[in-house]
């Protein structure tokens, strides 16, 4: 178990790794810990430490009515390693309950119904709710805007920095080094091996896992390889106090049925976004005052909470392929160079069937079986979809 924390540039490391991941962010630990059951893994991270841009930064939760076909079947995939991890794996629960109640005004009641009609076959847990069990729910929704709703009860809170380590740690555990201050500036293959040169030295290895988020096309560019069109896009969240009656914290998440904004109760207080997807360059991406003005505008429009300051904000990159699905499989023009990006606003709650998925098509063993019943196939999250 090694990791190299300096910045300096260093020596090549003569021997060759089985795979080189670059990311080492919720997708780079979900490769590494599959992979490290096969070979041994490397993980290159830019920055210095892990998960700090966009997983560092999540305010996930798990909901399997959330995203499209693709992220719904990695989703119900990851329920079972989420509630019950192997031994070691963390401290505590990885999901703690909490519910999702999707809210709508009479002007959205359609928007409500089509979505009760998707998702009701695949999640049975899942009712309409209207206006009396909405206040019951959440006292503080004003009447005129929740006009109706859905409710998913079985939804549950992600402890993101949990999973995260606990991927990271297994994979420790199993041989997997780390380094970081290692961004990639260089990638060659030559007699079947890459050359993967960083800011921290230079490192050889059979199989490259491109898993650097909003970077991935960049470094795909690097390999020679076209890009896919990921799109990172920022979202904002502010934390507030409140002062509500007893049973805040049992409350679940509320979400405007078109993604306007959602807010849930965190540690006694409030936490809110505006949802807002604002395209943007790879990059450490901050809040924009007027998202923050969105949030608390939006949030007070529908529900009775008085916002008077507030105790925390920050912005996250969401990273996208162009159809919101993600981008899984190796690249059909350069060799062992494989895709796993666009995870979107998904990674957390999918992190357990992507890492199957990712380990299953690196190592060329086919979708799993599962997944494929639940309707997933290969050309669904293949790089070659877009070419």
């Amino acid at each position: 178990m090694w990791e190299r924390p300096g910045s300096a540039a260093v020596g090549p490391r003569m021997s060759a790794y089985d795979y080189i991941v670059i990311g080492a962010g919720m997708a780079g630990a979900t490769a590494a810990y599959g992979l490290s059951r096969h070979g041994s893994v490397l993980v290159v991270e830019m920055e210095n430490r892990p998960g700090y841009h966009t997983t560092g930064r999540s305010a996930a939760f798990f909901s399997e009515t959330y995203g499209n076909a693709a992220i719904r079947v990695l989703t119900l995939a990851s329920r079972a390693f989420l509630e019950d991890p192997p031994a070691g794996f963390a401290g505590g629960p990885l999901l703690t309950d909490r519910g999702v109640l999707h809210i709508g005004t009479e002007a959205q009641r359609q928007t409500v119904e089509a979505k009760a009609a998707e998702v009701e076959p695949l999640v049975a847990s899942v009712r309409r709710v209207a206006p009396k069990e909405i206040e019951d729910l959440v006292p503080v929704l004003r009447e005129d805007y929740a006009a109706c709703g859905l409710f998913e009860p079985d939804a549950k809170d992600i402890d993101v920095g949990a999973v995260h380590q606990g991927f990271l740690k297994l994979s420790r555990y199993r041989g997997m080094e780390v380094v970081t201050n290692a961004e990639v500036v260089g990638l060659r293959r030559e007699k079947g091996v890459w050359t993967v040169e960083t800011m921290n030295g230079l490192f050889e290895g059979k199989v490259v896992v491109n898993a650097a988020g909003a970077w991935g096309d960049r470094v795909a560019a690097l390999a020679g390889a076209r890009p896919v069109g990921l799109q990172p896009m920022r979202r904002t969240v502010i934390i507030v106090p409140v002062s509500l009656p007893p049973g805040l914290m049992e409350w679940p998440l509320v979400i405007d049925i078109d993604e306007k904004f959602y807010f849930k109760p965190e540690s006694g207080r409030i936490l809110i976004s505006p949802c807002d997807e604002t395209p943007m360059p790879p990059q450490d991406v901050q809040p924009d005052e007027l998202d923050v003005a969105r949030a608390i505008d939006r949030v007070q429009r529908a529900a009775q909470i008085k916002i008077d300051s507030i105790i925390n904000k920050w912005a996250g990159l969401r990273t996208f392929a162009p159809d919101r699905s993600p981008v899984v499989g190796y690249d059909d023009k350069v060799e062992n160079f494989f895709w796993f990006v666009g995870q979107g606003g998904w990674g957390i709650q999918t992190s357990a069937g992507m890492s199957r998925l990712c380990e299953a098509l690196v190592t060329k063993a086919g979708v799993p079986e599962d997944m494929v019943k639940l309707g997933l196939s290969e050309d669904m999250v293949s790089p070659k979809r877009f070419r």
